[in-house]
């Protein structure tokens, strides 16, 4: 029996429009999510932000498009600008338009509340539906790298002292302006030394205001905690200030050293993601940490 292939015709032009939703499969998500957002309230979408009379994508269309590419672990704007062209499901949804990668990114930027808040609806819904169950959460955590290192990282203590330093030179240099100005000296401009130090300085003291505050913070949790516990199992106190032995680093201060599996400490964070265990593996939550320990 001779063999018989399918002809392939990639040149004969089409006599009539194709529908888009030929393409997607039945089941595919992105017919949810069409169906999905035209029930959810999209008039607070920031729009026309340039003053002008071009006309611009529909919220919906935008959402729907950054949705299913999130959800498809597309995050990147030229990926998902690219994705228009070669991803079905993703063209079905842009309606065979194509808008650039500046467009999905300054919409983002523009509507975070609203993306976050239609994200939610539109997971409530696929709940309420059956689209998704939640059954099993499985959580899991991994430290990453800060863009810091770590032999920038202070304690309190050192960096009490480092501030004590730079208020003495800076003192020194100030004294020796104000000599070349009594020197009659042309030059206007501060001495280099002096500005770096007293840039140096600025760095120090938001560090050390973000010390207090993490203080402040961990005393909230801990008197939070101990609200919740039974009488006569109530943890310690701990001070609203900073302790000798905190640490900061003043090139990321919202990072801190954390230890790894490895019994390696890194300037860094603990990331950690909840999914939802079966066929849907939905995310539930993402969060990125301070924290050096999983159990809280």
């Amino acid at each position: 029996m001779s063999t018989r292939l399918v002809n392939i015709d990639r040149t004969t032009p089409m006599l009539l429009p194709p529908d888009l939703r030929d393409w997607v499969q039945d089941d595919d998500l992105a017919h949810f999510l069409v169906d999905a957002l035209a029930l959810v309230d999209l008039s607070a979408a920031a729009l026309n932000r340039r003053g002008t009379g071009s006309e611009q994508y529909p919220p919906a269309m935008m959402l729907s498009v950054l949705i299913y590419c999130y959800a498809n672990g597309m995050f990147s704007s030229r990926d998902i600008e690219q994705a228009t062209y070669r991803h079905l499901s993703v063209r079905y949804l842009a309606a065979n338009t194509h808008p650039d990668h500046d467009t999905f990114a300054s919409f983002r930027r523009h509507n975070g509340p609203l993306i976050r808040s239609t994200f939610v609806q539109v997971l409530q819904l696929a709940q309420r539906t059956g689209l998704l169950k939640l059954g099993v959460v499985a959580l899991d955590g991994t430290k990453i790298q800060a863009n810091a290192a770590k032999r920038k990282t202070l304690t309190a203590a050192q960096l009490a002292e480092e501030l004590r330093r730079l208020d003495e030179r800076v003192a020194e240099l100030l004294v020796q302006a104000e000599t070349a100005d009594q020197k009659d000296d042309p030059r206007t401009e501060l001495p280099r030394e002096l500005v770096d130090a007293q840039k140096r300085r600025a760095r120090l003291l938001e560090a050390k205001a973000q010390l207090e505050r993490q203080a402040q913070q961990r005393q909230a949790q801990r008197e939070t905690q101990r609200q919740e516990r039974p009488p006569g199992d109530k943890p310690r106190r701990v001070p609203a200030e900073p302790r000798p032995t905190d640490t900061i680093n003043p090139s990321d201060p919202d990072s801190t050293l954390t230890p790894t599996a490895h019994q390696r400490y890194i300037q860094g964070y603990n990331a950690q993601v909840a999914v939802s265990v079966g066929d849907a593996g939905l995310i539930v939550a993402a969060e990125v940490v301070r924290d050096t320990s999983d159990i809280q």
